[in-house]
């Protein structure tokens, strides 16, 4: 079950990527990225409110684990820029090789107090194919 919640994940970025490329294309970057985060937060509060669920903050919690909020700004206003010239697919893919890669180094060096999971070279293997297919799709 939850690997069809990752699924369906895939599927609702895309559609959030070309959401808010199209908003960021009709206004520009960084007003667009103010709507989507506000109408995010908007949402939030509704989900809030029907689970009725209060929003309790804990001590002793290292202030870095806060800092997503400005890394999702960042994602949506870098792949509202990209988004106007590659479209949804390139950085989508560029994305996922971001990704990999930054989990495959955070968890060989257990990062932030994950899990170490040493590196090994069959993980190249994956890699490999991403960069093949961003190869084919920039190609073709």
């Amino acid at each position: 079950m939850i690997s069809i919640f990752s699924v369906l994940v895939g599927g609702l970025i895309s559609l959030m990527i070309m959401f808010n490329g199209s908003l960021a294309n009709s206004l520009n970057n960084y007003t667009s990225n103010v709507i989507i985060h506000s109408v995010g937060l908007v949402a939030l509060i509704f989900i809030l409110i029907f689970n009725r669920e209060q929003i309790k903050f804990k001590k002793n919690i290292p202030v870095y684990f806060y800092s997503g909020g400005a890394i999702g700004v960042f994602t949506v206003l870098f792949t509202n820029i990209s988004f106007a010239s590659l479209g949804i697919t390139i950085p989508l893919a560029l994305g996922l090789l971001g990704q990999s890669l930054a989990s495959i180094l955070i968890d060989h060096l257990g990062l932030m107090g994950g899990k170490v999971v040493k590196f090994q070279r069959k993980k190249c293997i994956g890699l490999l194919f991403i960069l093949v297919g961003i190869v084919v799709m920039i190609a073709f």
